[in-house]
């Protein structure tokens, strides 16, 4: 709690800065550049669509688009048409045609009362695209508006990235799809799909088939924290498993590439790799001996022996794996390699000598090195977490920077590229989202929507040369503690769309307060109505505090466009049976009294806002 003279200096602010008008027209990422016209496009049954690449997969986007919302279908091929004989009027125009001076995965979006121009190639094209679905409102019948305007828009970054991890905890393609359908509604563009780890082997290799029919299942699972003083040390007795065949995979691939996003797959090594010898022993640096997947989180003693059996294994797995993604990068993990089971090898001990290193640091740069380069030799690169920069980066290998912007800024230095995901950085979206005891259980760490929204990746020291191997951004969702599609969900959004503005819109531009308050109601009101779960933040100037004063004024707004406020006065906890919200309210306290108001925001779906507290007291 902290003490304040008026809560009036908190609250008023916020709520005339909302009234003003939103220059960003409510999009999500902020485009680069917006000029508002007069008047709207109406969009009616006899609306024309004229496209130049009527088979390109953007325009075919498009189209079921508009097929689903109920408004015209029919794509002309600008070929066939007589423009001379022809009105223009009342067009949607696609242009892929005339777009040499658009930057890479840039557009432009024209929108008059005479009819709609989105001139952009491949990407460029699509993101035009879903810039304008956020700017349709729909009516009934075929008919929609748009808010006329012109817009110059491209991406800050060129990797702009968002992870699952399946291994500690399965979801289903149905899952995978939706995910992805987020990704593509927010401009994102490499799903880092993580494959493998000490708790379950994901992905179907046709060559190792124990891999899944052992590695993917485990026996059951530690619940509740893995350490500390609320750690319970039980088991649920659930036997937990699933795996993608490699047809399924396909399909995934497929699907994200129909809307732009590239799949990044990682087989986390030499470490998390107990799933892998729970099928194959022979692959650890002790043989004999008897592993099971792991059933707790955290890391193991136990991982990969650099044996060139071990090689031979890996280089088989990672065919099978490169057949099914097209991806430049693969991501080999390299993370929390303790080096425990390499001190006690003695064909480690061994090993070191022969190859001249160091010490297991240098095993460790001489295992991800023989990756890198039979990788780089199928004409791909490799991503590795930055651990792998102990014992010296192997050439052409890619930084992804996780323990806070060091690992990045040393690998810049270097000459290699990086891609920026710290965790303190409001990356991790497992960390908690307010420090309320309300809060689903979470691996721990704080990371609010406006810490993650402020991250800027671009750390000051690099010079103008290393700030160029910055490749982008990328936020992860590690699953320990998220079991379900919901849950993943609700730790996902709304943080996912504020990671997209770090990576999309230049950062002098940039506005938390605009985003917040003037943009994220709606978005928030469309997922809500297209069924998916979010953490729905507090109302817009509320937040726990203790004011002091006798005269106050309490001024919100719903962080839902079309949600409630409900509230109390005598400090029982708020329901959607209590008063509603609806203008500024005035209190006067008498002296040595006090006043608690409490309030939730509740959604149309019912989902609901933690309860914020503002206490009142005399002087």
């Amino acid at each position: 709690m902290k003490k304040a003279i008026l809560i009036a200096m908190l609250a008023m602010p916020m709520g005339v800065f909302a009234q003003k008008s939103d220059p960003n027209m409510g999009i999500i990422p902020a485009p680069v550049s917006v000029t508002k016209g007069k008047g709207e496009f109406k969009f009616t049954p006899e609306t024309i669509v004229l496209v130049d690449s009527p088979n390109h997969k953007a325009v075919k986007f498009f189209a079921d688009y508009m097929r689903k919302m109920g408004l015209a279908t029919a794509m002309t091929d600008m070929q066939t048409v007589d423009k001379k004989k022809m009105s223009l009027k009342n067009t949607v125009i696609l242009n892929m045609t005339f777009t040499d001076d658009i930057r890479p995965e840039g557009y432009e979006l024209r929108i008059t009362e005479d009819g709609v121009e989105i001139k952009g190639h491949g990407a460029g094209m699509f993101y035009g695209i879903q810039t304008l679905m956020q700017m349709i409102k729909p009516g009934s019948q075929g008919y929609a508006t748009i808010p006329c305007a012109a817009i110059r828009d491209f991406p800050r970054f060129g990797y702009r990235g968002m992870h699952l991890d399946v291994s500690r905890h399965f979801f289903d393609v149905d899952f995978i799809k939706k995910y992805i359908d987020l990704m593509a509604m927010y401009k994102l563009n490499n799903f880092h799909w993580h494959l493998s780890d000490d708790q379950g082997w994901r992905v179907e290799i046709k060559k190792y088939p124990k891999l899944t029919e052992v590695g993917s299942k485990r026996a059951q699972t530690r619940v509740g924290r893995e350490s500390g003083p609320t750690a319970t040390g039980v088991f649920d007795n659930m036997p937990h498993g699933g795996f993608y065949t490699q047809e399924q995979v396909n399909e995934i691939v497929s699907y994200a590439s129909a809307r732009y996003i590239n799949v990044v797959p990682e087989i986390d090594m030499p470490a998390h790799t107990l799933a892998m010898l729970a099928a194959y022993p022979e692959l650890s640096c002790d043989p004999a001996k008897t592993y099971k997947v792991g059933e707790k989180w955290g890391s193991y003693d136990d991982f990969l022996c650099p044996t060139e059996e071990t090689f031979k294994v890996l280089y088989d797995v990672l065919n099978e794996v490169m057949d099914m993604f097209p991806s430049k990068y693969i991501h080999i993990g390299g993370d929390e390699c303790n080096k425990v089971a390499w001190k006690r090898s003695q064909f480690c001990r061994d090993l070191i000598a022969e190859q001249k290193l160091m010490n297991e640091e240098g095993l460790q740069s001489y295992f991800i090195a023989k990756l890198a380069k039979y990788v780089h030799s199928q004409g791909r690169e490799i991503i590795g977490w930055d651990e792998i920069l102990e014992g010296g980066l192997a050439p052409g290998a890619v930084v992804m920077s996780w323990r806070g912007d060091k690992g990045g800024i040393a690998a810049s230095q270097l000459g290699h590229d990086v891609i920026m995901t710290p965790g303190s950085g409001g990356m991790y979206f497992d960390h908690a989202q307010s420090k309320s005891a309300m809060e689903p259980l979470s691996i721990g760490g704080f990371a609010p929507l406006e810490k993650t929204y402020n991250y800027n990746p671009v750390p000051e020291v690099l010079n103008k040369e290393q700030q160029k191997h910055v490749l982008g951004v990328q936020a992860n969702l590690w699953t320990e503690y998220i079991a379900t599609p919901g849950k993943a969900e609700y730790m996902l959004l709304p943080r996912m769309m504020a990671m997209s503005e770090v990576n999309w819109t230049p950062v002098q531009i940039r506005d938390y307060r605009n985003f917040a308050e003037q943009r994220l109601p709606h978005h928030l009101a469309m997922i809500d109505k297209a069924g998916y779960n979010y953490r729905v933040p507090v109302a817009i100037g509320a937040t726990d505090t203790v004011m002091s004063g006798d005269k106050f004024r309490i001024e919100l707004q719903p962080s839902v466009e079309g949600a409630k406020i409900h509230y109390t006065i005598d400090g029982a906890e708020p329901t959607e049976n209590d008063l509603v919200y609806s203008a500024p309210i005035d209190f006067t306290v008498p002296d040595g009294g006090n006043i608690v108001f409490k309030s939730i925001v509740v959604a149309a779906s019912g989902k609901r806002s933690i309860p914020t507290t503002i206490r009142m007291e005399s002087k």
